[in-house]
């Protein structure tokens, strides 16, 4: 909607706003870091489903549990390392907008990256305990929205169909 009202603004009235276009992005920006845990926790990332689609429970908490403690819980972890000084400068001189009459605040919008790391950390880890109870045969403590969708339940064939 930002983006549209910029697009009105200036091709039909011939006012442009730098700090409307700065807001746009940023949105943008905050938005997409504030729901990636939500949307790891509906497995809405992309990946391959050619094997983990079809595969047993069993399979797919192996792999899941194999995929956060290799690779999503370290990757978290450098992002946390490597944008936390990025972070803390922006915020010890309150950055704003690169642009002349840009918004001022970047500083905020730079924290999310932290919060990303955080938040993508901590659906990873309700991942690995959601694995580790699959495993142990535990499913039943596992909360309704984190268990596994049941489309690798294949039905039983049944008799005289054809």
């Amino acid at each position: 909607m930002v983006c549209f009202t910029v697009v009105v603004q200036r091709y039909l009235f011939a006012i442009s706003y730098v700090w409307m276009q700065d807001l746009y992005i940023w949105l943008n920006g905050a938005m997409f870091t504030a729901v990636a845990g939500f949307a790891l926790l509906r497995d809405d990332h992309v990946r391959v489903d050619i094997f983990y689609r079809p595969a047993k429970l069993r399979t797919r908490a192996i792999t899941d549990l194999i995929g956060v403690v290799i690779f999503l819980l370290p990757f978290t972890w450098i992002v946390y390392i490597y944008s936390m000084p990025f972070v803390q400068r922006a915020w010890s001189y309150h950055e704003g907008s690169a642009n002349v009459g840009g918004m001022p605040g970047l500083y905020i919008l730079k924290t999310f990256i932290i919060v990303f790391a955080a938040l993508i950390a901590a659906q990873g880890i309700a991942m690995a305990i959601r694995s580790i109870l699959v495993l142990r045969g535990r499913v039943d403590l596992v909360p309704a929205a984190m268990q596994y969708s049941p489309d690798a339940i294949k039905p039983a064939a049944t008799k005289g169909a054809a």
